[in-house]
């Protein structure tokens, strides 16, 4: 657990209040009480990699922050964190750099589809996916996932003919799945890359979580698949899950098609944007080429957070169900045991637990009775939240 002279500390709870935190300064905004313990939004209640913070530190020191652009040495960072970890060999004619995976997307549905046409995304899934489909006026098809003896499948049949009946031009892939956790199969994406084939059907990928998996599972890199899946495919990464980096605004998007990259980087260039920040530059260089240790020991942590996390509830809270993660730190809980309406668990959560979680209904209709939380914080943080869930349900006469 050392880098140079440090150990990495993933047991001190950092003070995040008064840093203009979204996690934890909004609450009042967010319709949500202060006093609120907050395991919503996907980031990290832990410091970045010592590495990472290192190279900032030296960049502010220099004093200037003009306008930056990245060459080979970042190129090559990012090149080989794919490579060593995913097997996949990009080319650097493939990367556009962009603030945000979500802005990418969004950029996506502009670039290849026209207003009123279809874009299908799979529910209970990242809420934002269905944003930037409603919010640029095309349409939403949901080929939602199906829950099996705490297990989230794929149908396959109810995606193709949602593809043939509505004509879908995109399909946004979250790979591996938020909130449910799911690692892909190797068949189970070639099934959804032959279809997609098929029928004409370019692919969004989001691998934003793909350094966060689990027990034996492997993420595999969609494009990497097949030829014919690399020319239909725009592959979306960040450090930013990984480093917990998401402030800095950097994302590493690639698309082999040059035609396809063409339409994307014009998207881009219509919204009025170029360089991302330089401090992003540098944050998501270090981290790749120096930041592998602290990974490895932040999973090893947030994986035993998670069996503290599944132990607890066993034991103390048998009516609540932690999906069983093959991916992320973002833990998909089933309340449906309780029989709460809607409302009634949000009362129990919000102002009874006075937990800030994500509830489920947020990812989609095939997301109630559900919440999301994020284990990826210091142990006491976890278990505080834990105890206060189970005094509330206590209170109710509720286990």
């Amino acid at each position: 657990m050392m880098e140079g002279n440090e150990v990495f500390d993933f047991d001190t709870v950092i003070e995040r209040r008064g840093t203009d935190s979204l996690k934890y300064d909004f609450a009042r905004e967010r319709g949500k009480s202060e006093n609120v313990l907050p395991l919503w939004v996907a980031d990290m209640d832990f410091r970045t990699a010592p590495v990472v913070l290192e190279k900032l530190e030296q960049r502010i020191r220099h004093g200037i922050f003009g306008y930056t652009e990245s060459k080979e040495d970042y190129f090559r960072a990012v090149e080989g964190w794919y490579d060593k970890r995913f097997g996949w060999k990009v080319k650097r004619n493939w990367l556009v750099k962009t603030p945000g995976v979500v802005f990418a997307i969004a950029a996506a549905v502009r670039a290849f589809t026209k207003e009123g046409e279809a874009v299908l995304i799979q529910q209970p899934v990242y809420y934002p996916f269905s944003e930037v489909v409603t919010d640029n006026n095309r349409k939403l098809i949901n080929s939602p996932l199906k829950l099996a003896d705490g297990h989230y499948e794929i149908d396959f049949q109810d995606f193709e003919e949602k593809i043939i009946k509505e004509k879908v031009k995109l399909f946004i892939l979250c790979s591996p799945h938020n909130p449910v956790g799911r690692v892909w199969k190797e068949w189970e994406l070639r099934k959804l890359g032959e279809i997609c084939l098929k029928y004409g059907v370019l692919v969004v990928s989001d691998e934003i979580h793909s350094d966060f998996v689990w027990q034996g599972n492997r993420h595999l890199v969609f494009a990497s698949l097949s030829p014919e899946f690399e020319k239909i495919t725009i592959t979306c990464t960040a450090p930013s899950k990984t480093f917990n980096l998401a402030g800095l605004q950097i994302s590493n998007i690639f698309i082999a098609d040059h035609e396809m990259k063409r339409r994307f980087r014009h998207e881009i260039a219509a919204v009025g944007y170029s360089q991302v920040s330089a401090p992003g530059l540098v944050a998501c260089q270090a981290a790749y080429e120096g930041g592998e240790e602290w990974l490895e020991e932040v999973k090893k942590y947030i994986w035993d957070n998670f069996l503290f996390l599944s132990d607890y509830l066993e034991k103390r809270m048998p009516k609540i169900h932690a999906v069983v993660p093959e991916g992320t730190y973002l833990i998909w809980l089933d309340f449906r045991e309780l029989e709460m309406t809607e409302q009634e668990r949000e009362d129990l959560v919000v102002n009874k637990a006075h937990l800030w979680l994500d509830s489920g209904a947020m990812f989609g209709k095939d997301g109630e009775g559900f919440e999301r939380i994020n284990i990826a914080c210091p142990r006491i943080t976890l278990q505080q939240a834990l105890n206060q869930l189970e005094q509330a349900l206590n209170q109710l006469r509720i286990r």
